[in-house]
């Protein structure tokens, strides 16, 4: 598989030149934004009329028609959101193609974390110490952490999905797409927006947004939301008798529960703009916002059973204490005794006959949507955010500083295993700030044939991360302390020349220089392998195990007041100051074709990377957290954008190609999820993305994507374990492959199905008092791996989800009432989820059932 890694120039050129004949001979069926109408006006389509309003983006750091930037874009307006009952950006997945969103990654616990995938490039996972790899901005402001990121859509104007590598104008961490959230922008006249829904799980829901004009040149808007349901899975009693003794208190994350129900919602959230206008076109901005998330854990679903540590766990009380201590098992099955006396407790040895229960698939509900879970059940999460935007005309260009200070606390525990038996129990924080500051200069030149953007970006995030869980009744208790600290630098440009009406061309460079900064450890509060070994606990057993026992503390830096209370001895790796620098340089490239008017054919290449780190989950003795490196990508891209017949046909695709390599593998290794820089993979593919509006009341969008997602290579296949992938050493555990079953040359890439397609249909029928707007949207997914390994347990099915609604409007517009429902086939999939075969636990998470919806909007 690696030659075609090393052929790349012929079969792209071969790949492109097929696939155009592929694209053009499926015109018809393409889709586009949903978006209606200019930035600046409310979002009201108007098929009655015929003809597709014009769509304004900022894709390219200035406001331009979408039909002609270069990119491929799928654009979401207030209305299209509102009417399509989209309330946060997972919900975009169904219609965007080749895009994969999900509320959750694996073990999270909260449904405010976003697993995005673009043309399969993406990343599952939540920590601290990985980035993501689709940038969400919001307002122009980087959000540095996948925490947080499933943003509820409060106030928002317009949604921009861009795909493939977004490097030199948006920067690292691009390398899959960026997702831009352009919230409301004050008016200078009072107006109020609002709606109120009830539904499914008792959901009541309430928004708000009003423009209130403070003076002459002083402008504001405030919105608050409120969202409340009860969760749709339920924590019901194991049927049989069962003893733990595992004390909830390790879960020192918070240990709450919200009680008998999971997947459920508590958040309320507010933002508040102030617009000021000052003297030769001068704008300055100032936004606050807040979100509080206080709900249960989401939906975890027991699907299957088996592993190393939950077999060591079913002999301790399963075979006498005597026989325990015969075969060698007496000292890892006695007392747990932790740290110093800290969660002390009882030995496991032979205890069946007093009511422990071995774990296994009698712990399997057999519906979806119960499990015996007990235990960790909670999502709390908090964010704010401030941010100052200024921009200043200057001549023909514009100046414009944003400048940023944003802030996440996660507090999550979920109980993974569904069992009542805590076998394995987990719980998390994340503490993270970050400022931002970027300066950006766009402007146009020479009769307005150039136009130019050049920028500097500084990036400062900063926080501290703590891991606890429990596998098997505490057998092994991992406690995970640790900061990061992560500045970069960036200075970036790109210039776009039209030679004539016929041709433009774009060339563009952003270099971005990284440092990062790790200080933490992992360790096992019961010492496991020192029972194993049948040694104490202690500094002198743990230099002979292996154990990094390292004195060298960073002055002022103490475990027991910053790293969670672990003794040096239990260590895995020392705690000791590591630091990392990147530097990496994404130039774009592109040529742009005008054969007639409102069409355009362009050609682009583009590299962005994916920042390295540090991988901080071991369960094995190391000399250092081992480091890895960063991703990389390169996108060839062929496409159009045409509009047809007036204005009511619009029709765009493109086809990809593209080499990413250094991949940021999260393998499984023993019981615990490790990063590695395993594969090279080639993604190419196709997108059409059409709108008709041809009058009558009647507009249709539709979408058709095609992506062959692949690994071309995979590191320690043919050759050593202990080997280099693109430069970067992978660690491979004494005694262990990272590379397993799933990882192999030719495997698909996760979160990246071959076929999605979308057809929405909307009808507006006038009235002799108001409107009628009927809608409906079908999307059909074909099926995927959920994780890199391509659990069979875990594989998400093809579906074919369907949502509809009906609206009346008023006349005059100041009130509608909406009647619709979800998933209304009650299609049920795997959203995301893990298979940890030590602990014995392969859970998953399934999307929400049918649900059903009203909601009354007010506007004046």
């Amino acid at each position: 598989m690696s030659g075609i890694v090393q052929a790349q120039p012929r079969r792209r050129a071969a790949f492109l030149g097929s696939a155009a004949v592929t694209l053009i001979a499926g015109i018809t069926l393409a889709t586009p934004s949903f978006a209606q109408q200019t930035a600046a006006t409310p979002a009201t389509p108007e098929p009655k009329a015929g003809g597709i309003e014009e769509i304004v983006v900022t894709a390219q750091k200035r406001s331009e028609n979408i039909q002609t930037v270069p990119i491929s874009i799928s654009a979401f307006t207030a209305n299209a959101l509102k009417e399509r009952a989209v309330g946060d950006v997972s919900q975009l997945s169904a219609l965007s193609p080749n895009v994969t969103l999900d509320a959750s990654t694996p073990f999270s616990g909260t449904s405010a974390v976003l697993g995005a995938s673009i043309r399969g490039v993406g990343a599952a996972d939540f920590a601290f110490n990985i980035d993501s790899a689709v940038g969400v901005y919001v307002d122009g402001v980087y959000l540095g952490r996948s925490v947080g990121a499933n943003q509820d859509l409060l106030d928002v104007d317009r949604i921009e999905v861009l795909k493939g590598p977004q490097g030199t104008l948006f920067g690292r961490n691009t390398i899959g797409g960026a997702i831009s959230v352009v919230t409301h922008d004050p008016g200078n006249q009072f107006r109020f927006i609002g709606d109120f829904t009830t539904g499914s799980y008792n959901r009541i829901q309430a928004r708000a947004t009003a423009d209130i004009p403070l003076a002459d040149n002083l402008t504001s808007t405030v919105s608050i939301g409120v969202m409340t349901r009860e969760g749709y899975q339920y924590r019901i009693p194991y049927p049989g008798a069962y003893t733990t003794d595992v004390p909830s208190v390790f879960a020192a994350a918070g240990n709450a529960s919200r009680g008998d129900r999971q997947g459920g919602d508590n958040n309320w959230n507010a933002r508040i703009k102030l617009k000021y206008t000052g003297v030769n076109g001068f704008v300055a901005r100032l936004t606050f916002d807040y979100t509080h998330v206080s709900s249960e854990s989401t939906a975890n679903t027991l699907l299957g059973t088996g592993g190393s540590i939950e077999g060591l766990y079913n002999t301790c009380i399963s075979l006498p204490a005597a026989t325990l201590s015969e075969i060698g098992l007496g000292g890892i099955c006695g007392p747990r005794t932790g740290v110093g006396g800290y969660n002390t407790l009882p030995g496991l040895a032979g205890q069946g006959a007093n009511g422990y229960q071995t774990y296994g698939n009698k712990f399997i509900t057999n519906n979806i949507d119960t499990t015996y879970a007990t235990g960790n059940n909670y999502s709390n999460v908090t964010q704010l955010g401030v941010g100052l935007t200024l921009e200043q005309p200057i001549g023909n260009a514009v100046l414009k500083s944003i400048t940023a200070y944003r802030k996440v606390d996660l507090n999550a525990g979920i109980n993974d295993d569904g069992s009542p038996l805590n076998i394995l129990l987990l719980s998390f924080t994340v503490d993270q700030h970050q400022w931002s500051q970027e300066f950006q200069l766009t402007g146009k030149a020479m009769d307005d044939k150039l136009k130019y953007v050049a920028g500097l970006y500084f990036f400062n995030e900063a926080g501290n991360l703590h891991d606890y869980v429990i596998f098997d009744d505490g057998l092994l208790q991992v406690d995970g302390p640790g900061r990061l600290n992560t500045v970069a630098l960036a200075a970036y440009s790109q210039v776009d020349y039209r030679f004539s009406d016929l041709i433009g061309l774009t060339l563009g460079a952003r270099y971005t220089h990284e440092n990062k900064d790790y200080y933490g450890g992992q360790g096992d509060d019961n010492g496991l392998a020192y029972k194993g070994a049948g040694l104490t606990p202690n500094a002198a057993n743990g230099a002979a195990l292996g154990f990094p026992v390292n004195n060298n503390f960073a002055s002022g830096f103490t475990y027991g007041s910053n790293l969670g209370g672990l003794a040096q001895y239990l260590d895995y790796y020392p705690a000791s100051p590591s630091s990392q620098q990147f530097n990496n340089f994404s130039p774009k490239a592109g040529i742009q074709l005008y054969p007639a008017r409102n069409t355009m054919f362009y050609f682009s290449w583009t590299r962005g990377y994916k920042s390295g780190g540090w991988t901080t989950r071991l369960s094995s003795p190391l000399l250092a957290a081992p480091e890895f490196g960063p991703e990389k990508a390169q996108t060839f891209e062929l496409g159009f954008k045409t509009t047809l017949f007036d204005h009511k046909l619009q029709i765009d695709g493109a086809l990809f190609d593209t080499q990413y390599t250094g991949i940021q593998l999260n393998e499984q290794i023993g019981a615990s999820p490790t990063v590695f820089n395993l594969g090279k993979a080639i993604n190419k593919g196709a997108e059409l993305e059409a709108t008709i509006a041809p009058g009558g009341g009647l507009t249709l969008t539709s979408s058709l994507s095609y992506l062959d997602a692949h690994y071309s290579y995979v590191c320690g296949q043919g050759g050593t374990l202990q080997s280099f992938c693109n430069g970067q050493s992978a660690y491979i555990a004494p005694g262990s492959s990272p590379v397993e079953a799933g990882v192999y040359a030719g495997a698909p890439l996760p979160k990246a199905p071959h076929w999605k397609i979308n057809v929405s249909p909307r009808y507006e029928i006038d009235m002799p008092r108001g409107k009628i707007v009927l809608l409906a949207d079908w999307t059909y997914t074909s099926s995927m791996w959920n994780d890199s390994l391509g659990t069979y347990l875990l594989d998400r099915k093809a579906t074919m989800i369907v949502n509809a609604s009906a609206t009346y409007k008023a006349p005059g517009g100041m009130w509608d009432l909406t009647v619709g429902g979800t998933n209304l086939t009650n299609e049920r999939y795997i959203i995301t989820g893990q298979s940890n075969l030590a602990a014995g636990v392969i859970s998953g998470t399934y999307n929400r059932p049918a649900e059903w919806y009203a909601r009354l909007g007010v506007k004046f």
